[in-house]
């Protein structure tokens, strides 16, 4: 499992990593809920379709730069997002609570 580093999360996080088509296609869909995030890479938009729970959504560039943070109830389709190679997706709340805004940088860590 790796963790995700967050400018103002005292913790690390943990990432679960979905990088195949099947893992990214699945996502959250089929749970109550997540400890920790996900990131589906490469990805530059989703869509909450068919799931149980509202999520937060950060585009990443590249570098894992923040390119902008959303809150998705379920049933929404997000429009992708221009310079996005990667989605993090947390529980509705967490990314406010990890310090996540537009133009944090983020590092992931396997374990």
């Amino acid at each position: 499992m790796a963790t995700l580093m967050t400018p103002h999360a005292p913790d690390p996080v943990p990432l679960e990593l979905a990088e195949s088509g099947r893992a990214r296609r699945r996502g959250l869909l089929g749970r109550d809920g997540i400890e920790g995030a996900l990131l589906l890479t490469p990805a530059s938009a989703v869509h909450t379709l068919g799931m149980r729970f509202p999520v937060d959504v950060a585009y990443l560039d590249r570098k894992l730069r923040v390119l902008a943070v959303r809150t998705m109830r379920p049933g929404r389709i997000g429009l992708p997002r221009f310079r996005a190679r990667h989605v993090l997706e947390a529980e509705a709340g967490a990314m406010e609570r990890w310090g996540l805004r537009r133009g944090a940088l983020v590092s992931v860590r396997d374990i």
